[in-house]
């Protein structure tokens, strides 16, 4: 339920400096596992028959590794740890004379390194009196993770959603939903201290899951001697974690610089859209559907992608943004929500209880994605949005958001209200400048696909009848703004499996448009790993 025949972590580097000073680096993906095959699950979840849920996580991974239900991790002598990915790390190559070490030096690269097969807990190793910064990642379809480290709770996080660093932010604690990032600085016990603790080798970072039925309790191994063995999960939790999610870290997260904000003000929005989440019964096919602002799929016009479409057919495409203004944010007859370069939107997502009559009015919590640009989260809170009483919180504290592209949608206590009825909220603001066709999205692929089907031609191969639930494209700008090259230059790019993908019988055929780069952002020297 990943979407995806690849995975792995995309650090992608500063040029420059960092404004925060650590020694290393550490990288934490979470994903989930499910029993089920994608087959099975989407079967289940498209049923016009018979609804059948996905069903619970049965075991999160980090890194690659972890432990399932009903299954327990055994023992295990020294082995490599899980989590370096090819991390920075101190290995340093001269850049002057091999023979003199007053040159300048470049960080280098260690190789990825590949986890163990065996059945233990995921190991993360560390040194004494070092600071890290621990890249924790929430690549998960389904599930909300709250996680400690066993006495250590000198977490703090500087960067959120891989976007502007922030005014640093002290936590016990760290809550990740699926798509969403937190840097940390990450600070290690002294040689003292372990000393004082007994000489302890290895401590523990517990994760659970929230906002579900069942909750899966998993360990990974803290480790600051790699000659140590691996040792199997506590008996019993180290680390007392909240069991409520909701209001984690609201209005709390500033830019490190306030000064050079560019968070738009309420006087600034032009246009407020809102986007109400709805689980119903679609009585025209008997599926379990997901909505937002109750917009069906119900159409099959969309053979091609929308932003081939556009290169294609041109004005013609495009979306019609006046009456899409008259229908709630989207256009009836495309289904697109039209959007205007410069516009300042308010997009606020508000969540209500389910109209199912088994479910009668429980509420989902939902981390929303937007692809295209960051956005600026100015808050959520229970029940229906209030503009007035938000804007007067936000003017009182004087609070400045920061970017980012995935927050939650938080499943408020007590977590049911009457079907349908408000039940919480949702608040960014954009000041559109990338034109494009960009979609906004729950991050949970269940939810995505739980909704009427569109057809969208060979792009998808396997899933050629897409399901839309909750999820909606954005189309930004006008054909003359999306339409930034020509056609005869971009077809390869917009048709699949055209010269510039590359396969086993050619290279990719690429366009360059920035011969520059190297000057732009020098390259790395990379040093290769001792045997």
């Amino acid at each position: 339920m990943q979407a995806m025949s690849c995975t792995g972590p995309l650090i992608v580097d500063d040029c420059g400096s960092t404004p925060y000073d650590y020694d290393d680096e550490r990288i934490l993906l979470f994903q989930d596992h499910f029993k089920k095959s994608d087959d099975d699950m989407i079967h289940g979840l498209t049923s016009s028959a018979k609804f059948a849920w996905t069903g619970e996580t049965s075991g999160l991974l980090l890194n690659g590794k972890g432990v399932a239900t009903g299954h327990t991790a055994a023992w295990c002598p020294a082995a490599e740890a899980n989590g370096y990915f090819g991390s920075r790390r101190f290995t340093w190559a001269s850049v002057s004379d091999d023979n003199d070490d007053s040159g300048d030096h470049e960080m280098g690269y260690d190789s990825q390194i590949q986890p163990s097969a065996d059945c233990t807990l995921p190991v993360i190793d560390v040194e004494p009196g070092k600071t890290y910064r621990f890249r924790f990642i929430g690549s998960t379809s389904l599930s909300v993770v709250a996680m400690g480290f066993e006495d250590h709770h000198d977490l703090t996080i500087v960067q959120v959603d891989g976007s502007e660093y922030n005014a640093p932010v002290p936590v016990n604690h760290i809550q990740l939903a699926g798509g969403q990032r937190f840097d940390v600085l990450f600070r290690t016990k002294t040689t003292e201290e372990l000393h004082a603790s007994g000489n302890r080798e290895f401590y523990f970072l517990q994760f659970e899951t929230r906002d579900r039925p069942e909750t899966y309790r998993g360990y990974a191994v803290l480790r600051y001697n790699p000659n140590a063995d691996i040792p199997p999960a506590p008996p019993q939790p180290v680390v007392n974690l909240p069991t409520e999610m909701a209001g984690w870290m609201e209005y709390t997260f500033q830019p490190l610089d306030p000064d050079q904000s560019r968070a738009p003000t309420s006087d600034e929005v032009t246009r407020r859209v809102i986007l109400t989440a709805q689980q119903k019964l679609d009585k025209a096919t008997g599926r379990v559907v997901f909505q937002l602002s109750q917009m069906p799929w119900v159409d099959a016009e969309h053979q091609k992608p929308v932003l081939v479409d556009i290169y294609e057919r041109g004005h013609a495409a495009i979306p019609d943004y006046i009456a899409a203004i008259l229908n709630g944010g989207w256009d009836p007859k495309t289904k697109f929500f039209p959007a205007l370069v410069d516009e300042v939107l308010e997009i606020v997502i508000q969540n209500t209880g389910s109209l199912l009559e088994e479910a009668h009015g429980v509420v989902e919590s939902h981390p929303f994605h937007a692809h295209g640009q960051h956005y600026y989260d100015v808050g959520s809170g229970p029940g229906l949005y209030d503009a007035e009483t938000n804007n007067a919180k936000l003017a009182e504290m004087d609070y400045k958001p920061i970017k980012r592209d995935t927050t939650l949608l938080f499943r408020y206590p007590p977590g049911k209200v009457e079907p349908g009825a408000p039940a919480g909220w949702r608040a960014w603001r954009m000041r559109v400048d990338n034109p494009g066709v960009w979609m906004m999205h729950c991050h949970i692929l269940a939810h995505m696909i739980m909704g009427e089907f569109c057809f969208c031609g060979k792009l998808w191969r396997r899933l050629t009848r897409v399901l839309t639930g909750m999820q909606s494209i954005w189309v930004v700008g006008d054909a003359d703004d999306i339409i930034s090259m020509p056609l005869t230059v971009s077809q390869q790019y917009l048709t699949y499996g055209g010269s510039v993908y590359g396969n086993a019988t050619h290279d990719p055929e690429m366009v360059h448009f920035f011969d520059d780069a190297e000057e732009q952002c020098p390259a790395v020297v990379v040093v290769e790993p001792d045997c």
